[in-house]
């Protein structure tokens, strides 16, 4: 449990905090509070300004009105260094880490121990030790390479660095977004031992659950504005999810209503036709069949091969088996371009490394595949980019401060939408879309998944990959079960289905199986 008390001070107070990016404000008016030995949760919706304080609180951007204290005392932070030595360290969702380094030389850059000669490396591995230690984690060997170590301590080994200079806070900006169950208990088992030697941990996630589970108290904001600062246990998912959106949960529930009245059952020829594709190690030689105006799940657990077969079916990944017929015509598909020709576009689960380009602007990264396709001797004019853009920035709900604007200021949620608007512009006739909610607050969620269900209704193919069995069930016409990199049944999605039945089916087969 949080060690603060009613009498405690804040350790970070900020009253009345605006920032402003371009002339665009991107926090308006914020109080928040956080104090020594809790784990205060940061929530909010689709651009609703999580991002902009977790900067202002860390020196990346500067305050243009109100005033932050640290310890009491008003101060204004001139970069991460001026919050570095006021006591703020941070650690983000994308791990910064070198990975041919050793764990110890992670943990130490820039802060190594020095003797007469340069550095001591002896001291530098003792001292890494001993920060590790406070996280649990003494036992790791402090020459091991980074490279060798799983996502969770990765994650851990990153908190430790910020750990180095002792820090009263410890910002961590969806720290779980890519670890699993396993690995969320041992980061949480670490941030609970922090927590209990008094540092203060700024939690900022998109995950309820976990939310609930390791947050003490919640902050809400939702449009750049402060909605209010509850206690964790005192604050009803629903009231939270409501705060965070500006409306209540009925409008997932409408979704999923208007995906059932829309459900037909596929008729005449199918758009895409998949027989005995397959790759040796990677997914066992299947048959699928897309129609148009349908959506199709994939249903599985992790490690089943969800992405696997979507990146063989859009050419990302070569297959060694099988046929693929689009249109009626056989079509080869030995890569993405080739698959973007034939209108089947395949968008990335891995934004920052598959999708977004972050120095690019809005507007680039949008046309980006149109362009491709096109080829670069027959450049898109001006007024049709502009077009474009603006058709998609406003169809998706995209927040930015212009088409203008690096992707790298958009929040999680943003660049997911832009990544979807880039492939909508080369208006395929089949689009997989490969965990396209993974890292967006619930917000973006019903954004996106309502625009899937909008572009089945015109008349696209969508194969929907998520590792949220509810979404699946929610989106899908039909959802194709997967099981160990194989496809082991198919089912109509209607009234009776639900995630259940799923499981059910996944641990039917292993009772097959033995």
């Amino acid at each position: 449990m949080s060690t603060t008390d009613a009498s405690a001070s804040p350790i970070v107070e900020m009253t009345g905090v605006t920032v402003m990016i371009d002339e665009t404000t991107v926090l308006r008016g914020i109080d928040f509070r956080l104090f020594p030995g809790e784990i205060h949760a940061l929530m909010g919706g689709n651009g609703a300004g999580k991002s902009s304080l977790v900067k202002a609180l860390t020196g990346a951007y500067r305050i243009a009105g109100g005033e932050l204290r640290v310890d009491g005392e008003p101060v204004v932070l001139a970069g991460p260094a001026a919050a570095e030595a006021a006591g703020i360290a941070a650690a983000f969702q994308d791990v910064d880490l070198c990975g041919n380094l050793s764990i110890a030389e992670n943990v130490m850059i820039g802060h190594e121990e020095r003797g007469w000669s340069g550095i001591s490396w002896r001291r530098t591995r003792s001292r890494a030790v001993e920060v590790l230690d406070e996280l649990g984690l003494g036992d790791l060997d402090p020459k091991r390479a980074v490279s060798t170590l799983p996502p969770a301590i990765q994650q851990l080994v990153a908190i430790a660095r910020a750990m180095v200079t002792h820090p009263k806070v410890l910002v961590l900006d969806e720290p779980t977004s890519s670890l699993d169950a396993d690995e969320v208990a041992t980061l949480f088992r670490a941030l609970r031992r922090l927590r209990d030697h008094g540092v203060a941990i700024l939690f900022v996630s998109h995950f309820l659950e976990q939310v609930y589970a390791i947050s003490d108290r919640i902050t809400v904001l939702r449009d750049a504005v402060g909605q209010g600062e509850y206690r964790t246990r005192e604050l009803d998912r629903a009231v939270l999810i409501s705060k965070m959106i500006g409306k209540d949960l009925t409008e997932l529930r409408r979704i999923g209503s208007e995906r059932r009245a829309h459900r037909v059952d596929p008729t005449g020829e199918p758009v895409y036709q998949a027989t005995g594709v397959g790759r040796r190690g990677e997914f066992e030689a299947t048959d699928l069949e897309l129609h148009r105006g349908e959506v199709v799940g994939f249903g599985g657990l992790r490690g089943s091969g969800r992405s696997e077969l979507g990146q063989l079916l859009s050419g990302v990944a070569r297959r060694d088996s099988g046929t693929i017929r689009v249109d009626g015509r056989e079509a080869a598909l030995p890569n993405p371009a080739a698959a973007l020709r034939r209108r089947v576009a395949y968008a990335s689960e891995d934004r920052r490394d598959g999708g977004i380009i972050e120095e690019l602007s809005v507007r680039d990264n949008i046309i980006l595949a149109l362009q491709g396709m096109r080829g670069w001797a027959r450049p898109i004019s001006r007024a049709e980019r502009d077009a474009l853009v603006e058709r998609f920035m406003e169809s998706l709900l995209i927040v930015a401060p212009g088409p203008d604007a690096p992707a790298r200021q958009l929040s999680g949620g943003n660049q997911q939408k832009v990544l979807l608007a880039r492939w909508l512009a080369t208006r395929p006739h089949v689009l997989v879309l490969d965990e396209p909610t993974r890292g967006v607050d619930i917000s973006a969620k019903v954004e996106i998944q309502a625009r899937v269900a909008e572009l089945a209704r015109e008349g696209m193919a969508v194969v929907f990959i998520s590792s949220e069995l509810d979404e699946v069930v929610r989106l899908s016409d039909r959802i194709v079960i997967l099981k160990d990199r194989r496809k082991i049944g198919e089912v109509s999605n209607g009234p009776g289905l639900s995630v259940d039945t799923i499981i059910e089916m996944i641990a039917a087969d292993d009772e097959d199986d033995a």
